[in-house]
């Protein structure tokens, strides 16, 4: 597991020291080890759902380029900064290629 810079080619998936749960348009995140609890909001809770399962950093931006009114790049760099966030606390795990097993 990476906690290095997260690029395009980034695979991201929610940390397994977590829980969460999904309301409305808010997602309720408790890390486990620490107790502390965390919230996400409108496209931060989009952003949530879409690492239920590992994804590239692409693909994220890509759906969210789909359904939101928002520039490749803005949203990349937006993506990439949440994410390194999430990180940091534990709450998602970063892979980049070279942490991907070899078929």
């Amino acid at each position: 597991m990476s906690h290095g810079v997260v690029s395009d080619r980034t695979t991201v998936v929610q940390s397994r020291d977590q829980v969460g749960t999904e309301l409305t348009d808010e997602v309720v995140i408790l890390h486990l080890a620490s107790g502390v609890y965390y919230g996400l909001e409108g496209v931060g809770a989009r952003i949530w759902s879409l690492i239920r399962e590992p994804v590239t950093v692409e693909a994220v931006v890509a759906n969210l380029v789909a359904e939101y009114d928002v520039e490749r790049e803005e949203c990349l760099r937006d993506v990439q900064e949440l994410l390194q966030r999430l990180s940091a606390e534990g709450l998602v795990e970063i892979r980049d290629a070279s942490d991907a097993p070899v078929p």
